[in-house]
């Protein structure tokens, strides 16, 4: 199932149904762009490194890499301030490093060292940082969504302006804590912008096979909950969408759904295979709609010379670099740490 290559919003909710054709999204800036790339590359050399890391032994139990969504998380963020927060499901190193995490902290934590961000007990889908507004990694399938609501509850109930982005998959979407969680937020109003990352495949069965109602930006029309699909390959349309959902939550209308066609091109997690599609596929998809690519090629368009785009790539791979390396030698957690932080 292909992305959709141009920019194609749909709302529903109240005006469900209607289609709009928005053409081309609003263009970026050179430093708009810039940034953009820089931030895409972090995540995608990161996610790289780490499924290395994988393979050698070094990271283990689950690990679910995020290369070739990266324009969705990164799009988001710029659309956020100070004090927004951000909670998402298992595939979320990219989601940390957008929200400013560090990369030492993050891959210490894949390691099971202790600088990472859980001190070593975590993992790859249990990191949070209150600093950086960012609350998880979570585990279960759909428990974000839940906690992504309670968190917009929170800052209702406090009376200030933040607004929770939420980020759930296309197979969490069929969960029902999504719905009991949406009824909610319509009622109360909350400020919650819900984005389906729908990469198509779930945990590898296509949404057309899994999923009654596939055009997920109308998952909230019952509820009156207003959705938009986006094309989640494109930083630009993502930033715009975000803009304007953001912009609905802090006005105080409640949440708002926003759909964000992407495509992964490893399996769910390391440990599978993704059998269920053809390599033939997955590089047309990285050919043709790469979203580091599309940003490289209207800087270059732009006369940003090629050496420059390289030293932003070589600075990337540095900062990785040293990640890997420190992950590899800080020293493990404690014996004692198996006490700290539980209930009892």
């Amino acid at each position: 199932m292909a992305v959709p290559k141009k920019s194609v919003t749909k709302e529903s909710g109240q005006d469900k149904g209607q289609e709009k054709d928005n053409g081309s999204p609003p263009e970026f800036t050179r430093e708009q762009e810039l940034t953009a790339l820089r931030d895409m590359l972090l995540i995608r050399r990161f996610e790289e490194k780490a499924g290395q890391l994988y393979g050698m032994g070094a990271i283990g139990g689950f690990c679910h890499l995020y290369i070739g969504q990266e324009a969705v998380v990164v799009g988001m963020q710029m659309a956020l301030k100070k004090g927004d927060q951000v909670i998402t499901g298992y595939r979320d190193h990219g989601h940390m490093l957008a929200t400013g995490m560090e990369a030492r902290g993050v891959m210490a934590e894949l390691t099971g060292r202790r600088g990472g961000y859980s001190k070593g007990k975590g993992g790859s889908m249990h990191m949070f940082s209150i600093e950086k507004n960012f609350y998880g990694g979570h585990g279960i399938v759909g428990a974000q969504v839940s906690l992504g609501t309670g968190l917009a509850f929170a800052n209702r109930y406090r009376g200030n302006d933040f607004v929770s982005l939420t980020y759930f998959g296309d197979g969490a979407a069929n969960q029902g804590q999504v719905y009991e969680s949406f009824n909610m937020a319509e009622l109360w109003k909350l400020p919650v912008v819900y984005v389906i990352e729908n990469n198509r495949y779930a945990m590898g069965t296509s949404v057309a096979r899994a999923s009654a109602q596939a055009d997920f930006s109308k998952r909230g029309a019952s509820f009156n909950i207003p959705g938009e699909q986006v094309d989640g390959m494109d930083v630009r349309a993502v930033k715009a969408a975000a803009d304007k959902a953001v912009a609905w939550c802090r006005a105080g209308n409640g949440p708002f759904i926003l759909e964000m066609q992407t495509y992964r091109y490893r399996g769910h997690s390391m440990s599978d295979p993704a059998k269920y599609r053809t390599r033939e596929e997955v590089e047309k998809v990285r050919h043709d709609q790469d979203p580091i690519e599309q940003v490289r090629n209207r800087l270059l368009a732009a006369k940003v010379s090629e050496q420059e785009l390289k030293d932003i790539d070589a600075k990337v791979r540095e900062i990785v670099n040293d990640a890997a390396d420190f992950a590899q030698h800080d020293p493990e957690p404690d014996v004692s740490e198996l006490y700290t932080d539980i209930y009892h």
